[in-house]
């Protein structure tokens, strides 16, 4: 994507300097050059040697100067007092956490304190790395992120398969001859689970070498405007079409496992759990012929290289884990798992768990370990669903939530049942939230502690090389100094570590924090762990820079402290000035794997009794008229909506209707719709009744009998300072949803398929 003209040319402007910036915007994580004068921001552009995104950025990567300018982000600590949120010192905000949280762990036990983590997280270094830390410092079992929004399935089912939570299976895009894509829109998110710049011109390059793209998906996205072929599908039948496609693999004869058949334990199991479900049994709720099902499943198993890719229409549903485990099995079943051009996991050069400990074994998952008190849903990856918090406020009794800390969230309205979680807020005996903007969560919160401009901010990607297309590792500088006074992220996690372990508001966090980096270098190296310690010592560094240059030296792709003198540290790192390219994905089966048996477990138990249930909703009719949500290249969840760049333009956030529908219910183009739970859930009836209204859109990019609204939208509630995104607030799709509808493996909430009315407003 070519860039704008800027609107002062940098060569004209004295002094001008380009800085190398990775943008934390979005999963594609694009290499940027941003030049800057004065202490602003000039231009941004993509950088043509990135070694990952090759000069790609989209309008995301330019929003980076509304952000870092923009006059709603907070600035300064903001303390409630007399019933309004006022203007502290660092200083006041940390004894007022100290004075009020300490009481209630001393009164009501740990579990007393929920943590709850959003999305944004994963793109700053310190808040990922020294958010965990504080979680095990507060020790609640009470801990909840986005992951139970989108992708908790996917990572559930990949870690009873692989053997780790981040084991998931990427398309090897620039080797593979067809791509068939799934409840996913990679033109709009970059990828998602999948860290993909430029998806458009790889999906070109793909059809220039005789390839091809079918996109299966309710919606015409525009992924399915770019393929060979898209195909309808129902809401919330991807299970059954994935079955079928298993099914008829098998039938047919068409299965090859190839080199994996001695790695993999279950074919035969899995067999006969796709034995009730072929094409002619799951055609008509899926709304694909029988005869397409087939067709597709034998392209799929007779093309060399090729794939099956799947997110979050799959994930968001009551059925996401079978359907993310069924992909896999797709994949593996007709030999394009763990092979050039198909499905293949990447080999991050630092933090990835699967280049950890000793190769091709591991102790596998566990989940389980507690469950919330109300609904009794599972943990799940150390977590309980993000929609049992409002009851886990609302329910007195041993563990109770009284107190919240958020970190970069806004659940309020990312996750089903946001009225009702925005009452529960109101009742919490302390609330405190890390964020950059008084958003609809954080505006319930008594300590508000700002984050920092990502400008101002060091930048390492730890997650998303493990979910890239191509193997890399890239840093860049901050672009700016921080604020004056304004203590790094992590230090302020740390001292919040520090208050829930006793030492109080004013302890020496870097002192702190040099204990717990000698407790983790004693557990990875032992007896070495005196010499490890004394050459980080030598650094100098402190903080994520020396976490993270610990991960990269003992990495599979590092120094080893000297052992390994070709190998990477950070220094090495820091000096590619756009990134170190370390190669196409490339087989990793048996090392990768982290499962008990050392083999890829095909068949887990749960899922395969989940097959029951789904057999079940198979018989059941299909629902009149469902809801589905949409991404949009210029939004991302919750938190872009207040960026002008990103905000400008069309009405974006209208409800997408087939003509026929429109027409059946009276809808008129632009005017106003109402939408509604179609049953609502009894104890919120009140919420739900009235529904929420969005403008029409009447398209035939949406099959009949579905229609689709935006994530993240509502910025119309009081006491918020989001006055770009208050200006045209939209509709809050996750007000119509209710919070007790999940898929019952995961935890993950269900926000595609819903039954709804819709009628003129």
């Amino acid at each position: 994507m070519t860039a704008p003209t800027p609107s002062t040319s940098p060569a004209a402007v004295t002094g001008a300097e380009t800085r190398y910036r990775i943008c934390p915007l979005c999963e594609a994580c694009c290499g940027l050059d941003v030049q800057v004068a004065d202490g602003r921001v000039i231009a941004i552009r993509g950088r043509a040697d990135d070694v990952f995104s090759h000069g790609y950025i989209c309008p995301k990567g330019y929003a980076l100067k509304d952000l870092h300018e923009d006059p709603d982000r907070l600035r300064q600590p903001l303390v409630r007092r007399e019933g309004q949120l006022q203007p502290a010192t660092w200083d006041e905000a940390f004894e007022e956490i100290e004075r009020r949280l300490l009481p209630i762990i001393e009164q009501h036990g740990r579990d007393a304190v929920a943590l709850s983590v959003g999305n944004p997280t994963a793109h700053k270094l310190g808040l990922l790395l020294y958010f965990a830390r504080l979680a095990r410092a507060v020790g609640s079992k009470n801990v909840f992120s986005a992951s139970t929004l989108d992708q908790m399935p996917k990572q559930l089912a990949s870690g009873w398969m692989y053997g780790s939570w981040l084991s998931v299976a990427v398309p090897d895009i620039e080797r593979s001859d067809f791509m068939l894509i799934i409840g996913a829109n990679p033109m709009a998110s970059n990828g998602s689970l999948w860290t993909v710049p430029d998806f458009r011109g790889k999906a070109k390059a793909l059809r220039a070498r005789g390839g091809r793209l079918v996109v299966i998906d309710p919606r015409r996205t525009e992924t399915a405007a770019v393929a060979d072929a898209h195909h309808p599908i129902r809401p919330g039948a991807d299970v059954f079409l994935l079955a079928a496609m298993v099914h008829t693999v098998f039938a047919e004869g068409l299965a090859r496992l190839g080199r994996l058949a001695e790695w993999t334990v279950g074919v035969d199991e899995v067999r006969a759990a796709v034995a009730e479900f072929p094409p002619e049994a799951v055609a008509a709720r899926c709304g694909i012929p029988a005869d397409t099902i087939r067709a597709l499943a034998r392209e799929l198993a007779t093309t060399e290289r090729a794939c099956v890719y799947a997110r979050i229409g799959t994930c968001t549903q009551e059925f996401g884990t079978l359907s993310s485990w069924l992909v896999d099995v797709l994949n593996l079943i007709t030999g394009h798992l763990d092979e050039p051009g198909g499905a293949m996991f990447p080999h991050a050069a630092a933090f990835a768990p699967n280049t950890q400990g000793a190769p091709g074994v591991g102790r596998g998952i566990v989940t389980g370990r507690h469950s919330s008190r109300v609904s009794g849903a599972p943990e799940v990856m150390g977590e309980l669903p993000i929609t049992v918090m409002a009851e886990e406020i609302e329910t007195p009794g041993p563990g109770q939530i009284r107190a919240l800390i958020t970190l970069a969230c806004n659940p309020v309205l990312s996750a089903p049942g946001g009225p009702r979680l925005a009452r529960a807020l109101d009742t919490l005996d302390f609330m405190v939230s890390f964020d950059i903007y008084l958003n609809e969560t954080s505006r319930h919160a008594d300590v508000v502690l700002p984050g920092m401009s990502p400008l101002e901010d060091e930048h390492y990607d730890a997650t998303f090389p493990q979910f890239s297309f191509r193997n890399h590792a890239r840093y860049s500088e901050p672009v700016f100094p921080p604020t004056p006074g304004h203590p790094p992220e992590w230090q302020n996690l740390l001292r919040l570590n520090a208050i829930v372990r006793g030492l109080g508001a004013r302890a020496d966090v870097l002192a702190l924090d040099d204990q717990l980096l000698e407790q983790d270098v004693t557990r990875l190296a032992g007896a070495q762990a005196p010499a490890v310690l004394a050459a980080l010592a030598a650094s100098g560094r402190r903080g994520p820079d020396r976490l993270l240059d610990l991960a990269l030296r003992t990495g599979p792709h590092g120094d080893l402290f000297g052992l390994k003198p070709s190998g990477l540290n950070l220094d090495k790192v820091k000096a590619a000035p756009a990134g170190i390219d370390l190669g196409p994905l490339a087989p990793r089966v048996p090392e990768m794997l982290r499962t008990p048996s050392g083999r890829i477990e095909l068949a887990p138990a749960a899922c395969l009794q989940d097959m029951a249930r789904a057999r079940a909703r198979l018989a059941e009719p299909a629902p009149e008229l469902v809801i589905i949500g949409r991404r949009e290249v210029r939004s991302n969840n919750s938190w872009m909506h207040n960026l002008p760049t990103l905000a400008k333009g069309p009405e974006r956030c209208t409800l997408m209707i087939h003509p026929d529908d429109a027409r059946r219910l009276g809808l008129a183009e632009g005017a106003l719709a109402r939408i509604r739970a179609a049953a609502p859930p009894a104890q919120r009836a009140g919420d739900a009744v009235e529904g929420v209204t969005a403008p029409v859109a009447i398209t035939t990019d949406v099959m009949p009998g579905v229609v689709s609204l935006p994530h993240g939208w509502g910025h119309d509630l009081p006491d918020t300072r989001l006055r770009v995104a208050a200006e045209r607030p939209g509709a809050n799709l996750n007000a119509v949803l209710d919070e007790r509808l999940r898929d019952p493996l995961s935890g993950n909430a269900v926000l595609s398929g819903v039954a709804v009315t819709v009628t003129p407003a």
